[in-house]
């Protein structure tokens, strides 16, 4: 990773949670064994009401800010934490993910230096959920292109960093939206001309499966229609994007499939 001199950008990682007792603890560690000096974290809670609060009060020293109070949703969380964030670059991480290693956030600040992003991203692993892990998809960005959009390219978005200059312009989510506003919002920032985006090429995150989108067909088809109704509102594309869209996505699970069919034979 090539590396800048001296550089001292501030990163904030914004984590929002409700009733994460369960996991928090391994993403609240996830940051605090971060070897990048300048790491603002920022936690917003929705009032909890399952012990998530007494796990965060044992990182309570580490964390730069510390919200707990009802809101309207993720999306509205997500909102509050960029309200407070101060960092020269911002991300989240979700309450059940961990960053893939120690040195994520370092080689985030140091990419950013180098290249003078403005927003940049990488790779992301699903994996099954605690304590296994065990790895389900490998979700492979690579470099970005402004015509890729209308075919149904979007970087993960655990794995997208902004300047703060950026969300002065152009804003956070819209809770309009219920499960796909991180579309929207970086939709939003990708297709502002004059920026610099730049791809690392490595795993960043390791997510947990079974997030909000994907648990029901309910749930997918709403994902579904806010995906469209995105993609018109931003003059991307319609019906064919959200095709290809959600047809990228099957690149990612034919290795772990064909794992699975090997244990199945043996």
């Amino acid at each position: 990773m090539p590396s800048k001199p001296n550089s001292d950008l501030k990163i904030s990682v914004i984590t929002v949670c409700y009733n994460s007792a369960s996991t928090i603890a391994d993403a609240l560690q996830s940051v605090a064994s971060q070897t990048w000096p300048h790491v603002e974290h920022i936690v917003i809670d929705g009032a909890s009401t399952d012990g998530t609060l007494a796990v965060v009060d044992h990182y309570r020293e580490g964390l730069a800010k510390l919200v707990s109070e009802p809101d309207a949703g993720i999306y509205d969380a997500m909102n509050k934490g960029l309200r407070l964030a101060t960092g020269d670059l911002i991300g989240f991480l979700n309450a059940d993910d961990v960053f893939a290693d120690d040195n994520v956030v370092a080689d985030i600040a140091r990419l950013a230096a180098f290249e003078g992003a403005d927003m940049l991203y990488g790779d992301l692993e699903y994996v099954s959920s605690q304590p296994a892990r065990h790895a389900l998809r490998h979700w492979r960005s690579g470099r970005f292109h402004p015509a890729q959009l209308a075919l149904g390219w979007m970087p993960p978005h655990p794995t997208f960093y902004f300047r703060r200059s950026l969300l002065e312009k152009i804003g956070g989510f819209n809770v309009r939206y219920k499960i796909a506003a991180d579309y929207d919002f970086m939709l939003r920032y990708l297709r502002v001309s004059g920026q610099k985006t730049a791809y690392l090429p490595r795993v960043l995150v390791k997510m947990t499966a079974g997030g909000a989108s994907n648990r029901s067909i309910a749930a997918i088809f709403r994902k579904s229609y806010e995906d469209y109704s995105i993609l018109r509102k931003n003059g991307v594309g319609g019906l064919v994007t959200l095709v290809c869209k959600n047809v990228r996505k099957l690149p990612q699970l034919i290795p772990y499939f064909s794992r699975y069919l090997d244990k199945e034979q043996k």
